[in-house]
């Protein structure tokens, strides 16, 4: 018998949870690890990213590995903007360049809901992209989990 699978924090949310559960998320992106960041999300999850779409775990691991070969050097700022019991609406912008060296800075929205294991089961995100000239970047960490004195996108103004 396998054990359920269990992703702390998990609904109802407080603010606090809430908080640590888009913090935990922001980690796993960065980490640009597609295998583990996908067990996070529910076997049947539901995507819906720019206009493409995840209609499960594998999709969306797949989706995860072609964005981390296109957009390199991928730095992510996330940011709560609400939350309820078991959905958590973000904000965030992230910097990468493709393989030609053209530096952007995406912007986007998501919307999340989870299920009472605490994996994401939906995830809706709205995102546009804009060249920033390399001198412009504001996220300049080691690649990996943003530093915890790194300035927040509001503290950046974005």
């Amino acid at each position: 018998m396998s054990t359920p699978e269990i992703r702390q924090p998990v609904p109802p949310f407080t603010r606090e949870s809430a908080l640590l559960k888009v913090r935990l998320a922001e980690d796993g992106w960065n980490s640009r690890d597609a295998a583990k960041v996908a067990l996070a999300y529910t076997p049947d999850t539901q995507w819906r990213n720019r206009a493409e779409f995840a209609k499960n775990r594998a999709e969306a691991q797949a989706f995860l590995e072609r964005k981390w070969n296109k957009e390199l050097e991928y730095r992510l700022i996330k940011e709560l903007w609400a939350f309820t019991d078991n959905r958590i609406a973000v904000r965030y912008a992230y910097e990468w360049h493709d393989d030609s060296g053209n530096w952007f800075r995406s912007y986007g929205n998501e919307n999340w809901e989870f299920a009472e294991n605490g994996l994401m089961a939906h995830r809706f995100a709205c995102i546009n992209d804009l060249p920033i000239e390399e001198s412009e970047r504001k996220f300049r960490w080691p690649l990996g989990r943003r530093p915890d004195d790194h300035p927040e996108l509001s503290q950046l103004g974005l």
